[in-house]
């Protein structure tokens, strides 16, 4: 659980660097290098897969969006569903899903995908909640009922947190239409970032979606790098190569301490941050 908590402060410490790298301008501008702290794989960016670690969710949160999601000041915030409620007797929950947004490519965002999404998931609790979920009712495009088998007081912290990836929303009518191979390889969100390309284990280039409902990015393009070597990462620093390096700890991070060009904003999250103005893309 540690873990898990570590990874989405990185997460949002990380969307917190792409909001205000750039103050006060109308258009997505320059580009952001991070030194991630390890090899990137294909299935960060798959919401079906989440495993039980917190590794992905940093990937997941650029990417896509939750009906509800950790954020600053509440461990449940409200994101893609508006609000949802439980019956008096514990068994249903019905979300009420915000309205006009849409996924990269153009497709609406229906209670069609939240179904979708549920029955595809396959990560960890997978089988506790497919077991303890009688059904899942679309009631109209942007309303969703989950019917349970019974009672299950717990249901809300396994679905709308991330304890699991079920909640993280995919696009139903892409995936059916391309195939889930398709799909892995370039990937459609709802988040503000879009997928450009991805070289497994080396690089992952995101481009910002100007669209997002929440907030435009104020950076225009994202390039995580996965570098395990923590000396690595810190020479990447120092020479300007990652303007973010992840999980610099022991030594690294006494030396990221010493540099007045370098920075921890958190001592938490650990990740050393440049002051620098993005380079222009």
């Amino acid at each position: 659980m540690c873990h898990l908590l570590v990874r989405i402060a990185l997460a949002l410490s990380l969307l917190a660097a792409l909001g205000t790298q750039v103050a006060a301008q109308s258009q997505p501008d320059g580009q952001l290098t991070v030194a991630f702290d390890v090899s990137l794989a294909p299935s960060f960016l798959e919401p079906a897969e989440t495993p039980g670690i917190g590794t992905p969710f940093v990937f997941l949160y650029a990417l896509h969006d939750a009906l509800a999601k950790p954020l600053p000041g509440n461990d449940m915030a409200p994101c893609l569903a508006e609000s949802w409620r439980e019956s008096p007797d514990g068994l249903t929950y019905e979300f009420k899903l915000r309205e006009g947004l849409r996924f990269h490519n153009g497709d609406p965002f229906t209670a069609e995908d939240v179904k979708f999404s549920f029955h595809r998931y396959r990560g960890t609790a997978a089988k506790l909640l497919h077991e303890r979920v009688k059904a899942v009712e679309v009631v109209d495009p942007h309303r969703v009922r989950f019917v349970l088998q019974a009672p299950w007081p717990d249901f809300l912290a396994f679905y709308a947190t991330p304890a699991t990836g079920a909640a993280w929303v995919v696009p139903k009518k892409y995936i059916e239409k391309v195939g889930e191979e398709a799909f892995k390889k370039q990937p459609i969100g709802l988040g503000p970032y879009r997928f450009v390309r991805m070289t497994p284990g080396v690089e992952l280039v995101l481009e910002a979606n100007e669209q997002y409902w929440r907030k435009k990015p104020s950076v225009k393009r994202v390039v995580i790098k996965g570098i395990p070597d923590r000396t690595t990462r810190l020479a990447m620093l120092k020479t300007g190569e990652a303007d973010i390096a992840y999980l610099m700890i022991g030594v690294e991070a006494e030396t990221v301490k010493a540099d007045p060009k370098l920075r921890l904003p958190c001592a938490s999250s650990r990740i050393p941050m440049t002051p620098r103005t993005p380079n222009a893309s």
